[in-house]
């Protein structure tokens, strides 16, 4: 790797890490950073993952606080996240990406918009039921296998998604939501990363400097969210959902 390429991935990883850590989408910064490098597409998507899912753990630690009391919300939420990880993961080496890419950028403006109009469908949640956490525990559930799936396939966007879902379970404090996004998304990248160490070929130099990169984004990421404010958050998770659809619908028309 030339000089100019490792400032490259490693300014990619950083920058990954700390939008990773405010919201979710990383992965639109560091993969085609490692694919205009000259990578095989599939090769950057799998170095990627494992890349990333330090930074992952570093942006969780970043909002530790905000996760004090959610240790029962995070296990019901973190077993399907594994699963769907390595199923995710399985299928990447299994089966062509081509179809799953074209309904990426629809995914991922669904997650979107849902995400944006949290305020008003936890209020109609909180309205027709007492308890919406433990009424929609079930469907939450399942629903972040599927998400864990597509995480451990390509990933781009499950940040955000899965802040949807979280959306959905009556959460309303964007850093309580990034806490447990943040260690739900760790979980999936750890065990996809897991399994294409084992399985798959990876390019081991652009791994580790992406990661450190990652890891000094994600580590930031907390303190860059807490000083710019909850609804300036809210407005950036929004932001990198509609630019994260825009850009996968124009690569893949």
């Amino acid at each position: 790797m030339s000089v100019v390429g490792a400032l490259v991935v490693f300014a990619a990883g950083v920058a990954a890490g700390l939008v990773n850590a405010v919201a979710g989408g990383g992965t639109l910064l560091s993969f085609p950073a490692l694919v205009w490098l000259g990578r095989d597409p599939i090769v950057a998507n799998v170095t990627n993952t494992i890349a990333l899912w330090p930074g992952s753990f570093a942006s969780m630690l970043g909002f530790r606080r905000e996760l004090r009391g959610s240790e029962r919300l995070l296990l019901v939420l973190a077993l399907p996240s594994l699963l769907g990880g390595i199923v995710g993961a399985m299928l990447l080496l299994h089966t062509p990406s081509r179809t799953f890419s074209r309904l990426v950028p629809w995914l991922i403006l669904f997650a979107t918009a849902l995400f944006a109009a949290q305020g008003p469908i936890t209020r109609l949640l909180r309205r027709t039921s007492a308890e919406p956490n433990v009424r929609w525990a079930g469907g939450a559930a399942l629903f972040q296998f599927f998400v864990a799936v597509y995480g451990g396939y390509f990933g781009a966007g499950m940040g955000i998604i899965t802040l949807a879902a979280l959306g959905l379970l009556g959460l309303t404090d964007i850093f309580h939501m990034n806490g447990l996004k943040n260690a739900i998304v760790f979980v999936i990248n750890a065990v996809a990363a897991i399994y294409f160490a084992l399985h798959a070929d990876v390019g081991w130099t652009d791994a580790l400097v992406l990661a450190a990169g990652a890891v000094t984004g994600g580590w930031g990421g907390a303190t860059v969210a807490r000083r710019i404010g909850r609804d300036a958050v809210r407005r950036t998770v929004i932001v990198i959902g509609l630019a994260m659809a825009a850009s996968l619908a124009w690569r893949h028309p």
